[in-house]
């Protein structure tokens, strides 16, 4: 139930940290601002995302919680899931209709922190169900496909995601700032699956 003595908006935040679906339901139907954010601009939807608790990012999103809205670090609803990697709450921002071009604090959209982390899933999912563009260039220079050699280990889960990357069409030729490519990369780290998916063929990924 509503407390009296605390703003509804705060008692949302709190419910919605702890994932308390029940509570968070009572406080929509009591006109708590599904967009309401805390002190860092986060707002409930992001807090849910981050959090991992995706019936209450259904709930939210059904209230007409804003996906869209960026806090002061740049993070969204669907920016969190490429940190967070999980794609039963990213089902439940796409509902939503996000906007995919939208940026991160590095200049990044949401497949290039879930390649870099090694999310197979999540990449699985948004390449299978949304048109994100996979050769999107960060503020460092780097796409997807880079960041998944340049800042990975070169181990199954990150060669797994170069396959994803490479069979939804990722440009291999982008090369960095200093002119390096993935495959340059690949060969100078010694991540040898990785050179052969890269060397391949187009439309040999594996």
């Amino acid at each position: 139930m509503p407390d009296d003595d605390v703003t509804l908006e705060a008692q949302l935040l709190a419910a919605v940290e702890r994932g308390d679906v029940q509570g968070v339901v009572a406080l929509i139907r009591a006109e708590a601002d599904v967009n309401a954010a805390d002190t860092r601009g986060r707002t409930a939807v992001t807090v849910a995302a981050f959090s991992g608790h995706a019936e209450v990012v259904r709930e939210l999103v059904d209230a007409g919680a804003d996906v869209d809205r960026q806090d002061e670090e740049r993070y969204n609803a669907v920016l969190a899931t490429g940190v967070t990697g999980d794609v039963a709450v990213l089902r439940e921002v796409l509902r939503a209709r996000p906007d995919l071009k939208l940026r991160n604090k590095h200049g990044g959209i949401a497949i290039i922190p879930a390649c870099e982390r090694g999310h197979v899933d999540l990449v699985r999912e948004l390449l299978a169900t949304t048109d994100i563009d996979v050769d999107h260039v960060n503020d460092l220079g780097w796409t997807a496909l880079l960041e998944t050699v340049i800042l990975a280990d070169g181990g199954p889960a990150h060669v797994e995601i170069v396959g994803l990357l490479l069979k939804a069409g990722a440009d291999r030729a982008i090369a960095d700032p200093e002119g390096v490519t993935a495959l340059e990369h690949a060969r100078s780290r010694g991540y040898g699956e990785m050179v052969d998916l890269l060397a391949a063929p187009p439309g040999v990924t594996s």
